[in-house]
């Protein structure tokens, strides 16, 4: 098992609520991690029929049956288990009682504010971050990340990267859509995540994608969000806070899996991947999407959006997630760094209202340093510090003077001059 940065976090909220709840997509590793965190505990996989159906029959005598330390597999498929788990909770008050997984967010997220608000931690498991993959394979490299993706069992089992993708469909599909919406032909709904993937990194045109499949435009709607729901993907608003341009209303969209993108674009190779067109766009949508998983992997619920104004002025990420530690960042895949990657960073700087600000360029070269107030990072180097931790011999400039950072970068009062 490759070690999950969750895997602590986790431990700290079964200490803290009774009951503890991991969503995420499929394959992600909710059940491993669980199981390897709380090894302990008893387990029960709903997803079984003859246990789920004994669970829908006596959801009281159901629960009351399990010990007080038990992980619970895919709970949102008996959502009248909720109300006997929260009686149980109240009646034994004690800590971490039980832990439930779930791969469909919105069904398990509304049996929990329903039913058991105040008394559970939540906590969300995307696939691997670049940082876990790095620390169980040093030798790989970023671009065989990008285009395999970051699903637990390409690394632990070696699936071919095209048979676990092929199969992840149909299982999605099988499972997961056709059981929730009308989804009559799934050819059409494989044409539709093929719209969604040429589409990526651009804004979402509902319209568009509703006559290139061939499907109403209230049902574009309805598949983007049990897609999103199911974290395939994410729509990601534009940036408006107290903002006086007119700025973009519309979302962009993103995969939270670029394995998975590729896959849908037949991008089978490195060589197929840096001649495409879409390079420079799954290329941002890697960054977004390890923007993501930082933020879950704390225990965060991720604040992040892009900025496009009227003036043609635009940014791909704003993260406000902490707000004394906001994030304003320029994407560009180039491996040449030019000094026009920094020209919108400071503008948007400057019109986003923002005070504490980490004002960033992440590009496809290498090193760490500093172009007009904005901080220069290397791809590898972005994706495997913390933007909260050590940015060692870092230097910059601060009021004409150059410094070096030997801590944290939001610390300026440890700053030491070079």
């Amino acid at each position: 098992m490759i070690q999950r940065e969750l895997e602590a976090w986790l431990r700290n909220l079964a200490g803290w609520f009774p009951i503890v709840s991991v969503t995420g997509p499929r394959q992600s590793g909710k059940s491993t991690l669980v199981q390897a965190a709380f090894s302990e505990y008893d387990c029960i996989n709903l997803e079984d029929p003859a246990t789920r159906e004994r669970a829908v029959a006596d959801p009281s005598g159901f629960v009351a049956h399990l010990s007080n330390q038990t992980i619970i597999d895919e709970a949102q498929y008996v959502p009248n288990l909720f109300p006997a788990l929260q009686a149980k909770a109240d009646q034994e008050k004690k800590k971490g009682q039980f832990i439930l997984t779930g791969s469909q967010n919105y069904l398990l997220s509304s049996s929990i504010k329903e039913s058991l608000a105040g008394r559970v931690g939540i906590a969300r498991l995307l696939p691997l971050s670049y940082l876990e993959i790095k620390s169980a394979y040093s030798d790989i490299l970023f671009e065989q990340v990008m285009l395999q993706g970051s699903y637990p069992g390409l690394y632990a089992d070696n699936i071919p990267v095209n048979i676990f993708y092929s199969n992840y469909i149909d299982t999605y599909i099988t499972r997961d859509v056709v059981g929730l919406l009308d989804v009559r032909k799934e050819s059409q709904f494989r044409a539709f995540l093929k719209a969604c993937a040429a589409r990526v990194g651009n804004l979402v045109n509902y319209s568009d994608l509703s006559r290139d499949v061939g499907i109403a435009l209230p049902t574009v709607k309805d598949w983007l969000s049990i897609l999103e729901a199911s974290y395939v993907v994410k729509q990601l608003p534009a940036y408006s806070r107290n903002i006086s341009k007119r700025v973009a209303k519309s979302p962009k969209l993103f995969f939270y899996d670029t394995g998975l993108l590729c896959y849908l674009l037949e991008l089978t190779n490195v060589k197929s991947l840096y001649s495409s067109p879409y390079y420079g766009a799954v290329f941002e949508n890697y960054i977004i999407s390890e923007q993501f998983k930082n933020r879950f992997n704390s225990l965060l619920v991720p604040d992040i959006y892009f900025y496009r104004d009227d003036s043609k002025i635009e940014v791909d990420m704003i993260d406000v997630t902490e707000a004394k530690e906001a994030i304003i960042c320029e994407i560009k895949s180039s491996q040449t760094f030019s000094q026009s990657f920094v020209r919108n960073v400071n503008r948007v700087v400057n019109v986003s209202g923002l005070t504490e600000v980490l004002p960033a360029v992440v590009y496809g070269g290498e090193g760490t340093f500093e172009c007009n107030d904005v901080y220069i990072y290397g791809i590898n180097e972005w994706l495997l510090k913390r933007h909260d931790k050590e940015l060692s011999g870092m230097s910059f400039t601060i009021d004409g003077r150059r410094y070096r950072c030997e801590w944290a970068i939001t610390d300026r009062d440890r700053y030491k001059k070079a």
